[in-house]
């Protein structure tokens, strides 16, 4: 809360009486300044901030005194001669600390130098870094994100058969599991470079699968990698491969930008030991498949990652695969296979709870346990059905830090989030404000978000399979919009031909005429322009609403329809925009270099 607050004529008088309130003061400042030109004081605001925020902290305490005693005589005055233009007149600081002594603002020549609506940018952006140098001197709780590769909600505490997630199941009962979280692409790399800058792939062009490579792309203005921001609070930050040597996680980064410098401080969980606070990543080994040797086309069968070592909880007798696949021993073999790799993660995830634990870091550090993506299965990745983009995650919050206050601990939330709204979220555990422009909300925290309606997924080329598919999904409803309904499951992707063979397998009953109902669909070679499920009554998503005369059905198309297209373009979605060929092509030979070229298929040009 503001100490002092005065309105009149035009005036705004903020007596700011401690650090801890300095947010408040940027909040109402904001909401001063001129709205007519956003997006010029935007930038003026991202340039200051940039530029201002490379003093190391240590220097700015030292030319203004402290920032907690500079914040304490802080006053700002300014005033507005037209509302409705939005022109301000004038602006005076009277500043009672020795950053006003040595650092003097002397209004008469920063007005005749600088557009007012520039200045007033400069101002806000030295108030949003002053905020974040401020929060930097408080304590801060470490924050732990496992990411878990390829997986839909198949984990013991969600009610899931054949597997062995004690871990994780004991997690969820501590802290609070989330039901209908929804990645923002059905693929890794755009899905990360989402969920790591806070702005939707197609807005920032990086939706195209490992795209931006060797092109000298940056992110756009403003946009920053996650761990920069949390840096700038002081984060140490960790992307863990070892821990004493043994490999608990992948390392793995596959973001659709690769110019934007050092995004981690180290890669050893020993070095985390006397670096409070951190912020932590492990990228589970499992659920992926054994294939970075690029020599995957030499391999008849493609091992998934410590396939050896898996516990056989699950097995061909006692699995159920989803019924748009046939009952065939293939299926219930790789559908093994599938969930022992879930109960294999569940053991390096409690090696890793193990220790936090046993280094005295559990009751100071923030677990989030996400997946990046959806279900590793023919029609699990890659597409935009739920078991593409449905993820689990589970959050925990450590004793010696005040809970917020709908943090819940062993509850279940089934309000519709994001991906993109675990960037805010992560960054207001940090004490950061949600930055200007970032897409997600901040969905738990005392600065919660509204409510989210809908979460919107999008997929576009992957590797050298082209397409443009867009998703709904709310709390029931999921609508799928396919700007290419001749490609579908059937079309070529030499990744899915070779490490998936139930793919194959699908292909070969087809011709021989054995395939029916829900597997013979998947098989056809076109797909509805649009789709429309209802999630409730049909969990796999085989019954297209999309036609249906039902009122109820109509209603959700029609709602959803126009939220997509309002959606698209309020994100400037950049799927619009083609790759072209001289991109597209020599994915085709990479690919087949990698996986191989199935035989009923044209090999690269």
């Amino acid at each position: 809360m503001l100490e002092k607050t005065q309105v009149s004529g035009g005036n705004v008088a903020l007596n700011f009486a401690s650090p801890c309130q300095f947010s408040d003061r940027v909040a109402i400042f904001q909401q001063h300044l001129d709205h007519s030109q956003p997006t010029r004081m935007s930038d003026g605001l991202q340039a200051f901030a940039g530029h201002f925020q490379c003093i190391q902290r240590d220097q700015i305490g030292e030319c203004c005194g402290g920032i907690a005693h500079f914040v304490d005589q802080y006053i700002v005055i300014f005033r507005y001669v037209n509302m409705l233009g939005g022109k301000i007149d004038r602006i005076l600081f009277n500043a009672q600390s020795s950053f006003a002594y040595t650092h003097p603002f002397r209004e008469s020549h920063l007005m005749n130098t600088f557009p007012k609506h520039i200045f007033a940018s400069l101002i806000l952006g030295l108030l949003l870094v002053l905020t974040n140098l401020c929060q930097a001197k408080q304590a801060k709780p470490n924050i732990l994100w496992i990411v878990g590769e390829n997986l839909k909600l198949d984990l013991g505490c969600y009610g899931a058969k054949n597997v062995k997630t004690p871990n994780l199941d004991g997690l969820a009962a501590k802290g609070m599991r989330y039901n209908k979280v929804f990645s923002t692409s059905p693929v890794c790399a755009p899905s990360r470079s989402a969920f790591f800058t806070g702005m939707y792939q197609t807005s920032s062009d990086t939706h195209n699968m490992r795209s931006h490579r060797e092109d000298g792309y940056r992110l756009p203005e403003g946009v920053r990698p996650l761990t920069h921001r949390l840096k700038d609070v002081g984060y140490h930050t960790a992307n863990i491969k070892t821990m004493d040597g043994e490999e608990v996680g992948s390392g793995k980064l596959d973001l659709n930008f690769v110019n934007e410098g050092k995004l981690y401080d180290t890669n050893k969980w020993e070095d985390l030991c006397g670096k409070k606070p951190f912020f932590a990543q492990i990228n589970t080994l499992e659920a992926e498949y054994d294939i970075y040797d690029r020599q995957t086309w030499r391999q008849p069968r493609v091992e998934w990652k410590g396939e050896k070592h898996h516990e056989k909880i699950a097995t061909p007798e006692n699995v159920t695969p989803p019924p748009y696949y046939p009952d065939h021993p293939l299926v219930r073999l790789e559908w093994a296979r599938y969930l022992n790799s879930i109960s294999g993660m569940d053991k390096t995830v409690g090696k890793i709870l193990q220790r936090l634990e046993a280094d005295g870091l559990a009751d100071d550090t923030i677990i989030l346990f996400f997946g990046d993506n959806g279900r590793i299965e023919p029609r699990g990745i890659h597409w935009v059905y739920d078991t593409g983009i449905h993820v689990p995650m589970i959050i925990h919050w450590p004793k010696n830090f005040p809970a917020p206050a709908n943090y819940r601990p062993g509850t279940v939330s089934e309000e519709v989030i994001s991906l993109i709204d675990v960037t805010p979220t992560t960054l207001g555990f940090a004490g950061i404000s949600r930055p200007l422009g970032m897409h997600g909300r901040i969905f738990l925290g005392d600065r919660r978000g509204p409510s989210r309606k809908y979460a919107f997924s999008a997929r576009d080329r992957i590797d050298e399979t082209v397409n443009r598919i867009r998703s709904v999904r709310g709390a029931r409803y999921h609508y799928i919009r396919n700007y290419f309904p001749d490609r579908h499951f059937t079309s070529l992707n030499r990744y899915k031909e070779k490490c998936f063979p139930i793919k194959p397998l699908m292909r070969k009953m087809m011709k021989e005429g054995k395939l029916t109902g829900p597997p013979a669909a998947l098989m056809s070679p076109t797909v509805a322009p649009e789709q429309l499920f209802d999630t409730l009554a049909d969990p796999h998503e085989i019954n297209n609403l999309a036609n249906s005369n039902k009122p109820e059905h109509q209603k959700a198309l029609l709602q959803m329809r126009t939220a997509l297209d309002v959606w698209m373009v309020e994100t400037q979605d950049q799927g619009v925009f083609p790759e072209p060929d001289h991109i597209v092509k020599p994915f085709e030979k990479e690919m087949h270099d990698w996986f191989g070229t199935p035989p009923w298929a044209k090999g690269p040009e």
